[in-house]
């Protein structure tokens, strides 16, 4: 895979040697025993990765913007452990079989089961809107392993070279996957209509989007999710991965169905239920991202 040739040259090089050395970090983690390398991937995203990526200022300024009273003491537990979590979930995808074989087996809870349950029975399409929270893919797996055709929608990473490979691997995990953007699109609707499900990550900052709150600040938020359980009368449910204390294994909760009224509403209750479920797992949410875009971050290819 090569980059783009209108890629700077600079850029191009950072996402060459960044994608390097994530591959030499996955070899040296998938060369163990599923039960070491997770929690080895964790401690090298945690005390490697992060502070070299710029992780850490990026945790610390966004729990600045968004829990400005946040003890210091948990704050400097989150630069470490959110990093944790975040390098868990990227080798537990890269562990393909391994990874499905312990996620396939997670309880699935909540009120959101029996709709989910019962839109099948109906041919009914359903929508889980999640996040970047715990293993996104856990749920995926474990449903997928329960019989649901489910498919994916993801947003192409901008370091062309992990891309590629990034794509193979959440693939194995369960298929049909969809990629943002017009084809990508057309095949989600086509799949919806078929009375398929489908889970969106709607935690990301989107340009040009409304701003909703989230922990009480203005974050723009897709209203895309809402607008497509409205348009095909799919069943939309807040779906999430939760680790469980061991570090390897996850509860699934599916939460009451969002009714539907109009896409503002919905996406402020998925805005939401998503806070307060983050606010009981402050280490699983990835606090990494730019959710808020703050100063000097407001350029829509940045991220």
């Amino acid at each position: 895979m090569s980059a783009p040739t209108d890629m700077p040259t600079r850029t191009r090089l950072r996402h060459y040697l960044t994608n390097l050395a994530l591959r030499g970090f996955f070899g040296l983690a998938l060369a163990l025993p599923y039960r070491w390398r997770v929690p080895l991937m964790g401690w090298l995203a945690a005390h490697v990765i992060a502070p070299l990526a710029g992780w850490h200022r990026r945790i610390r300024r966004n729990l600045a913007h968004a829990c400005p009273d946040l003890p210091r003491a948990e704050v400097d537990r989150l630069i470490r452990a959110v990093p944790d979590n975040a390098g868990r979930t990227l080798i537990e995808i890269y562990s393909g079989a391994d990874f499905v074989a312990r996620a396939k087996g997670s309880p699935v809870e909540g009120p959101g089961l029996d709709a989910l349950e019962k839109a099948r029975a109906q041919g009914r399409p359903v929508i889980l809107v999640t996040a970047h929270f715990g293993n996104y893919d856990a749920a995926r797996a474990a449903l997928i392993a329960r019989g649901h055709n489910m498919g994916a929608l993801y947003r192409r990473m901008r370091n062309p070279y992990f891309n590629e490979h990034y794509v193979r691997s959440i693939s194995a995990i369960g298929t049909p996957m969809f990629e943002q953007g017009r084809r990508g699109m057309m095949q989600l609707v086509k799949h919806l209509k078929q009375g398929g499900v489908l889970g969106i990550l709607t935690d990301l900052y989107a340009h040009d989007a409304p701003a909703l709150p989230f922990f009480g600040q203005p974050a723009r938020t897709s209203l895309v999710t809402a607008e497509l359980a409205l348009k095909y009368d799919a069943v939309l449910i807040p779906t999430f991965s939760i680790r469980q204390d061991n570090g390897l294994d996850f509860v699934v909760r599916l939460e009451q169905p969002i009714a539907s009224s109009d896409p503002m509403t919905m996406t402020q209750e998925a805005n939401d239920r998503l806070e307060s479920l983050v606010r009981q797992h402050m280490d699983q949410w990835f606090w990494i991202h730019r959710r808020w875009k703050l100063a000097g971050e407001d350029a829509p290819d940045r991220d």
